[in-house]
């Protein structure tokens, strides 16, 4: 397989080329075109807010927090750093836990009574800093993410996963080992858990937060729920009414104890079978491959997924979710896909995978076209509800250029920007004010902002931030990176004998 890196493109004509080369449909504009006339300048209304411009910062979690989901200056400045963007709809910030033990990790925010105030002043200085460059925060849509980990939480150990269940799945139970039958949540488990959210909400509007987010993706809990289909009780069957409960009590709660609130969804729109590690190849490298699933047929472990081929979307389910969403009073969708931790190649393509992942089975570019065409479906089918797009920050300098393209000709509202934030967050600025970007400063998905934690460091962009060039992380993350390069040299040297 042939990845063409995105530099080598050059143009736009070249792009599409490419695009042809691989039998996939991503529109691209010639130019980027300056505020007015960009399409990702104009306004758009959610939930009643006029939202400045079709540009949104995804939730991007630093794993820098006190102990007890304190704000710390790391994470100021990356929020200021979001401000600054230019964005107009700041997606949640990042990740916070309604309680302890939902956390991804133990150094993530939690909102509760004690950190609300210092949160709310974290918030205060992003929109201040977005004030400074773009002359007014008025028009910023912002909030927080609520969300409970689920499989993923590690609240207590940066290398200790502490499940909580909404069923035994198959495949997940081994990549991430469970005692059987232990940390699956009871129904009276869920009914608490949705009081904390609702609890979290009405902390969110007494500290004047017009928007929240019900985190349903990426293998996260309330995403989980969605593909319970095996389990009892309440909140899991057959019917997708029983196994989106959870979160429609959710919802309902939040709107009547916090009627003022925006309400968003994040929602991994479509899942896989979760990947693995294929046979390593001369150099050391293993790319990815599904894990076994023909003995697993039909599939009922993914959410948004075709039964008899889960590499493949179904978005019959989906298509009738968000119009439930929208009959519920969620006002706006950001539509990822997948997980980070079994299938990231589907939910953020990558040149490079983190540590815990594998060497991509298709160009990333085909990952970047599947997401923007599954929203693109989602969009036509339900067209009043407003949505974001993920997964772009793999087009790299052509991100301005095919985000006018999506807006313009209906594929998407709104264009999320993600790990390209964290190394360049002006681009958004940049782009509207100059009609052009600074290619020194873009994100070329090395994955390092996901090695670090997930080797129990903190995240950022060490390649480019000078930042975090200055942080021992930095040296850290280098010497890991380099002893994983002589483990590979070793693994392929043992293959050719």
């Amino acid at each position: 397989m042939e990845i063409k890196k995105i530099p080598l493109l050059k143009n736009a004509a070249n792009f599409r080329e490419r695009m042809t080369a691989l039998n996939i449909e991503l529109p691209i504009e010639d130019a980027i075109e300056k505020a007015p006339e960009s399409p990702l300048a104009a306004p758009i209304d959610i939930g009643g807010f006029k939202v400045g411009n079709r540009y949104a910062v995804h939730p991007m979690e630093g794993w820098d927090t006190t102990a007890d989901g304190k704000p710390t200056p790391d994470l100021i400045r990356r929020w200021e750093r979001f401000g600054e963007s230019g964005a107009k709809l700041i997606w949640g910030f990042e990740a916070m836990a309604v309680r302890h033990d939902g956390r991804a990790n133990p150094n993530q925010l939690v909102l509760n009574a004690e950190n609300a105030p210092l949160i709310r002043e974290a918030a205060q200085r992003a929109l201040d800093a977005h004030a400074r460059v773009m002359g007014t925060s008025d028009d910023v849509l912002w909030g927080y993410q609520l969300t409970h980990s689920g499989r993923f939480s590690r609240p207590n150990a940066k290398t200790k996963f502490e499940p909580s269940v909404a069923y035994t799945h198959p495949i997940l139970n081994k990549k991430y080992p469970l005692e059987p039958g232990s940390h699956i949540l009871s129904d009276d488990d869920v009914k608490r858990l949705i009081e904390d959210y609702v609890n979290a909400a009405v902390l969110a509007e007494k500290s004047g937060v017009p928007f929240v987010d019900i985190k349903q993706c990426h293998g996260y809990l309330m995403h989980e729920f969605l593909s319970a289909f095996t389990r009892k009780g309440l909140y899991g069957g057959e019917s997708l009414e029983e196994r989106s409960r959870f979160a429609r009590e959710v919802i309902e709660g939040v709107r009547q104890a916090a009627p003022k609130l925006i309400l968003g969804v994040r929602l991994s729109t479509f899942d896989w079978v979760p990947f693995k590690k294929g046979p390593q190849d001369g150099s050391g490298s293993a790319t990815g491959v599904p894990e076994e699933f023909k003995d697993l047929l039909p599939y009922k472990y993914a959410f948004g997924t075709n039964p008899d081929n889960p590499i493949e979307a179904d978005l019959t389910e989906p298509i009738r979710y968000l119009k439930m969403l929208k009959e519920w009073g969620v006002s706006v969708v950001n539509a990822s896909c997948g997980s980070p931790y079994y299938n990231p190649h589907i939910q953020r393509p990558a040149s490079s995978p983190p540590s815990d992942g594998y060497q991509p089975p298709e160009d990333p570019i085909v990952g970047v076209a599947r997401q923007a065409g599954i929203v693109r479906q989602l969009k036509k089918a339900v067209p009043d509800m407003p949505l974001v797009s993920s997964g772009l920050t793999y087009l790299q300098e052509f991100l301005p250029q095919v985000g006018q393209a999506l807006v313009r000709q209906g594929w998407t509202d709104i264009l999320g920007i993600g790990r390209m934030m964290l190394s360049y967050p002006g681009i958004v600025a940049d782009s509207l004010k100059d009609g052009a970007i600074k290619t020194g400063k873009i994100c070329r998905t090395f994955s390092d902002c996901t090695t670090a934690p997930r080797n129990g460091m903190k995240s950022g962009c060490f390649p480019l931030d000078e930042y975090y060039k200055a942080m021992p992380e930095f040296t850290q993350l280098k010497e890991y990176k380099a002893a994983e390069r002589e483990k590979a040299k070793a693994a392929a040297a043992a293959v050719s004998a």
